[in-house]
């Protein structure tokens, strides 16, 4: 049998879900701020990604190697201890988004706009760009009674316990739409594919007046 030609590897390449590197990067980051450089280490060698610490990816990872970095935190830490990181690697993400992907003239637009048209705007441009977050899941939102945000088939959902606990995604929905839409928005999981349900719905609130 001969050896894959260089087009053929590509393609093959091409074809394997992908999420951006934030997904791992701000973890990275994140338990570096708290002094768990070693955990670091143990997380991403138990995910088979340790040579990501060294030489941290710069463009789009297989989605199934960012799930076994964020199954190997919390498999390594405590429930209430893994949830807090990936909450904070969730915000640094958005974060990291505000700073570098989103136009400052768009942000400022948004700022000024009320609540809920900012919030219309800002879901069509997740959508645009939701491959970069959901990989082989599926992104929509939906405003009839209230704003609902789902990703089906969410490649990162995990079960960690008994209840919805996508904190990383929730997390970067926290910090954009409290950035650009409202400073109060709360945002709560009420429905996850790892305890057997559809899609990962989140539900997004805030108070009327802006």
């Amino acid at each position: 049998m001969s050896a894959p030609s260089a087009s053929s590897t590509e393609a093959i390449a091409a074809e394997v879900p992908r999420i951006g590197p934030n997904a791992v990067l701000q973890l990275v980051d994140t338990l570096r701020a708290h002094g768990e450089g070693a955990l670091a280490g143990r997380v991403f060698e138990r995910a088979g990604q340790a040579e990501w610490l060294d030489r941290p990816p710069e463009t789009m990872v297989p989605q199934d190697a960012v799930l076994r970095v964020h199954a190997a935190l919390w498999d390594l830490l405590p429930l209430e201890e893994a949830r807090s990181h990936a909450r904070e690697a969730g915000l640094r993400t958005g974060d990291y988004l505000l700073a570098h992907r989103i136009p400052a003239p768009a942000q400022r637009l948004l700022r000024l706009l009320p609540a809920p048209l900012a919030a219309r705007a800002l879901c069509r441009a997740i959508a645009v760009h939701a491959w970069t977050f959901v990989g082989s899941g599926a992104f929509a939102y939906d405003f009839e009674g209230g704003l609902r945000l789902t990703i089906g088939h969410n490649p990162l959902a995990l079960r960690h316990s008994a209840q919805p606990d996508c904190v990383w995604h929730a997390a970067v929905f926290e910090r954009l739409f409290r950035t650009l839409v409202h400073p109060e928005t709360t945002v709560r999981e009420v429905a996850c594919t790892a305890l057997g349900d559809p899609a990962c719905v989140f539900e997004l609130r805030w108070a009327r007046a802006r």
